[in-house]
């Protein structure tokens, strides 16, 4: 349970679309405010999910081989499944984007080659008029849920009569926050170097987004479906 929590928790801290999406928040007025009220609703979840799992498991893991092991293991491979399906979406749609734009580009003419009326600055002026409960539930709609039910599937192996799971619970919802909480606490203390710094992290991510989404997905995807089928057929 503990190395599966550590990286689905890893997965979800370098998954890229919350960061994009903490790094818009941030940069907006009063955005350490926004920003810390982004955190708050991205950790509730996580808290919230457990929380659930740990309450209809009473704190002890079923018993192998019992319909609830077996139910958790099911959906583990399900999700599993899932993830790698997506990523072989992603990447199919990522292909065909970057085929579609490299013939646009040897047809375009030179009003072609300017970019579209500023859908990037029109987000921006969104996010400007967001308030801290905006940005909470931005946090809500922007986690990935796929991952979160993952976890939420191992943690029903957890075993409260034992400090290691409670070290394991509190690691990932630290490690699968982390991300935030860096570039967080980078805007409070070098607000002016931090702008520059996630902005040009920002420009980076929209570019390779889908590389990221692709391995991300695949690699988490793969360990779980094939965690949960040994465990069905060992």
């Amino acid at each position: 349970m503990v190395l599966d929590l550590l990286l689905i928790g890893l997965v979800i801290t370098l998954y890229p679309l919350p960061i994009m999406a903490f790094v818009l928040v941030v940069s907006t007025p009063r955005g350490v405010f926004k920003g810390l009220a982004f955190i708050l609703a991205w950790l509730g979840c996580l808290v919230v999910v457990i929380a659930l799992v740990l309450f209809l498991t009473g704190g002890e893991p079923p018993a192998p081989r019992s319909p609830p092991s077996i139910a958790a293991l099911a959906a583990t491979l399900v999700i599993g499944i899932g993830l790698v399906v997506y990523s072989e979406h992603r990447r199919r749609r990522s292909r065909r984007a970057a085929a579609a734009a490299s013939g646009s580009a040897g047809s375009a003419g030179s009003a072609e080659d300017e970019p579209p009326a500023d859908s990037g600055g029109s987000l921006l002026s969104r996010m400007d008029q967001a308030t801290g409960w905006s940005a909470a539930a931005l946090a809500v709609l922007i986690q990935p849920w796929g991952m979160v039910s993952a976890a939420a599937a191992t943690v029903v192996q957890a075993d409260l009569s034992h400090g290691e799971s409670f070290l394991a619970l509190l690691g990932f919802c630290v490690l699968a926050t982390s991300t935030l909480l860096a570039m967080e606490l980078y805007m409070v203390f070098a607000p002016e170097k931090a702008t520059l710094a996630l902005t040009n992290l920002h420009a980076w991510l929209k570019r390779h987004k889908d590389p990221a989404i692709v391995v991300t997905c695949l690699v988490l995807g793969l360990w779980l479906a094939g965690r949960s089928l040994y465990q069905l057929t060992g």
